[in-house]
Formats: C-alpha cells, sequence, structure tokens
C-alpha cells in the first residue's frame, strides 16, 4: 500500500520556482512592451500596397476625399509604429515616415517593370493584372521592395518583420538588404532563397528552389559580402545554389537546373548539370 506525504515539501518548491519564473516573464514582457508587432507592421505595409494595386485592394472608395483620408490614416499608423522604437531609429519617426513616403512613387515604378516582367517572361500569364492580383513572385518582391527601402533608412527590426512574413506567405526568403535590380522576374518562386549582400542586376529571371547564398555562416563573417553578385539578363533555373560573396555570374548568362556554383563565371556563359545516368537495355 502506497504510503501517503502530506504537503510535500517539492510542491512548495515548484510553486516557488513557478512564482519567480513567472515574475521573470513578467519582466521581460514589461521591458519589451514597445516592440511593435508582426500583426501591426504587415496590416499597415499591406493597406500601402492595396493603395498602389487596386488589383490586390479590398474595397473601393467613393471619393478622392476618402482615398486621402484612408491613405493618412496609414501614415499615422506608421508613425505610431515607428514612435515604439523612436530611441534606435537615427532620425526621429516623423522624418523617417517623410522620407519613407517619398520613396512610395519610385517603389511603385519599380514594381509595375517587375510585374510587366513577369507577364513577359511566363507564358501562363494572362496580363499584368493577373500576374499583380495572383503571383506569390510578385507579391513577395514587392514585400521586398519596401523593406529594403526600410533597411536603407536604418529603421531596426521592421524590415525583417516583413521579410518574414512574405516569407511565411509565399515561400520565397529574400533578405531585406539584398540589392535587386529594375525587371526581375521570379518564376513560380517556392523555396527560393536570396541572401542579404546579393546584388542582382536588370532584367534578371529566376525560378523556384534557386539559392544565392553564402559559402560560410561564421559569425564573424557577418558584415562582409558573403553572398554573389548576378549581372544583367540572367536566367537562373530552379534547384541551382551560387554561393559565395566573390562568385560573379557573367551578363547574359544562363545557368542550368541544379548547377552548383562557387566560383564567378565570364558573361555570355551556359552553365549545365548533366547527370551520369546508366539505362538498362
Amino acid at each position: 500500500m502506497p504510503v501517503r506525504i502530506e504537503n510535500p515539501s517539492y510542491l512548495n518548491n515548484y510553486k516557488y520556482m513557478n512564482a519567480s519564473f513567472l515574475e521573470k516573464l513578467y519582466q521581460s514582457h514589461w521591458q519589451s512592451r514597445d516592440i511593435p508587432s508582426p500583426e501591426q507592421v504587415c496590416n499597415v505595409l499591406n493597406g500601402l500596397l492595396k493603395l498602389l494595386f487596386p488589383e490586390l485592394a479590398d474595397q473601393r472608395f467613393e471619393s478622392y476625399r476618402a482615398f486621402e483620408n484612408h491613405f493618412d490614416t496609414l501614415r499615422l499608423e506608421l508613425n505610431k509604429i515607428l514612435e515604439l522604437i523612436k530611441e534606435e531609429l537615427p532620425l526621429t519617426p516623423e522624418v523617417i515616415e517623410s522620407k519613407f513616403i517619398e520613396k512610395l512613387p519610385a517603389v511603385y515604378e519599380m514594381l509595375m517593370k517587375d510585374a510587366n516582367a513577369i507577364s513577359a517572361g511566363d507564358p501562363a500569364a494572362q496580363d499584368t493584372r493577373e500576374v499583380i492580383r495572383t503571383y506569390p513572385g510578385f507579391y513577395a518582391l514587392a514585400i521586398h521592395r519596401l523593406a529594403h527601402e526600410f533597411h536603407l533608412l536604418e529603421v531596426p527590426l521592421i524590415p525583417r518583420i516583413l521579410s518574414e512574413y512574405a516569407h511565411g506567405e509565399t515561400g520565397i526568403d529574400i533578405h531585406p538588404a539584398a540589392q535587386i535590380g529594375e525587371n526581375f522576374c521570379i518564376d513560380h518562386g517556392t523555396g527560393l532563397v536570396i541572401g542579404g549582400t546579393c546584388i542582382i542586376g536588370n532584367n534578371v529571371k529566376i525560378y523556384q528552389n534557386v539559392t544565392l547564398g553564402a559559402l560560410s555562416v561564421r559569425k564573424e563573417l557577418a558584415l562582409t559580402k558573403r553572398h554573389p553578385t548576378i549581372e544583367n539578363n540572367v536566367v537562373i533555373y530552379s534547384g541551382a545554389t551560387i554561393l559565395g560573396g566573390k562568385t560573379v555570374i557573367g551578363k547574359n548568362s544562363i545557368i542550368g537546373g541544379n548547377v552548383w556554383l562557387t566560383k564567378s563565371v565570364p558573361a555570355d556563359s551556359r552553365i549545365y548539370y548533366q547527370a551520369n545516368i546508366k539505362y538498362n537495355d
């Protein structure tokens, strides 16, 4: 027959440790109360995308005044988010917000070129409207171009919140620091990874499961150029892996599917992977 222990001491210790742990958690929550939530950040940026592209909008405006008021509301929400991290900003929240908004026309022009490039490069695309409304590659790129502007303004946290949101929504992982030129075409895109020090030129087309990554993940190399440079008019087919900060893919090159590259290739190259397969008769 088991022995019954009245008020065992380990239960008191457990309660004490539990209370201490909860107090520690509470303090960490209190100290982190000014971190903007991903939901806040993504709501504002999605709102801006819906204003830039009516194809993405889920509401219609009865007048220009209503449209303008909605835009002002989004700006106010953005300012509130920046206020939460104002101690970490290089400029005041008002200046950061203003500089970011000033970039919207240029971002819009870049994204329209991207949408046209995707539409022209994908035989399955009916038109640019379909690309903007439905293509995950365009959506991930739209989020990236906005996140990149925050990165250039040295805004902490927000660029990565946006890039990870796009990653979760589309399966496309683009670091906000990556530099991407005009007329960028992502075809399919799932599994695409573009590292933070990548430089991608104009008129580049990339398919799914491509990695533009680093040769080393050592922390001390974090501030060096660790990811490749892709020059103008390059096509990279699915499954290709291109690694290294010194690796340059010359202009007008084609990189075939499943190719593994850690060295530069000159302009006008054609690089293909050919498996050694033996067939039984």
